[in-house]
């Protein structure tokens, strides 16, 4: 094994961190909760906000949330009875905006793009 081979396999994450990032992408795979993410790097919002936004039922809404809490993308805070979501960090911004640059990469040049 050549020696940028060594380092690349020193280097090479356990397999578990692998599993692990594979999960935190499959969160991304629905529609609805890219939605809710793209929101909440807009501005902090509750459940009504965002359920009349996207036009979800909140039960809908509030099952998507907590499977995006649940995956440490967004917090809650409580005001009063209300319950407002954010982002959890500035990396899942960041995911979102690298995401949408890399789709519009494609329409660059184009009539519309």
């Amino acid at each position: 094994m050549n020696k940028d081979m060594k380092d690349i396999k020193k280097a090479f994450p356990e397999e578990g961190s692998f599993n692990e990032l594979a999960d935190f992408f499959k969160v991304f795979g629905d529609n609805t909760r890219i939605k809710i993410i793209f929101l909440l790097g807009k501005s902090e919002m509750c459940v009504n906000e965002i359920s009349t936004f996207l036009d979800l039922h909140q039960p809908a809404c509030s099952h998507q949330l907590r499977i995006l809490k649940n995956a440490r993308l967004v917090k809650q805070r409580r005001d009063g009875k209300s319950i407002y979501y954010s982002l959890d960090d500035d990396h899942v911004r960041d995911i979102i905006t690298r995401g949408f640059e890399h789709i519009m990469e494609r329409y660059k040049g184009t009539p519309n793009g």
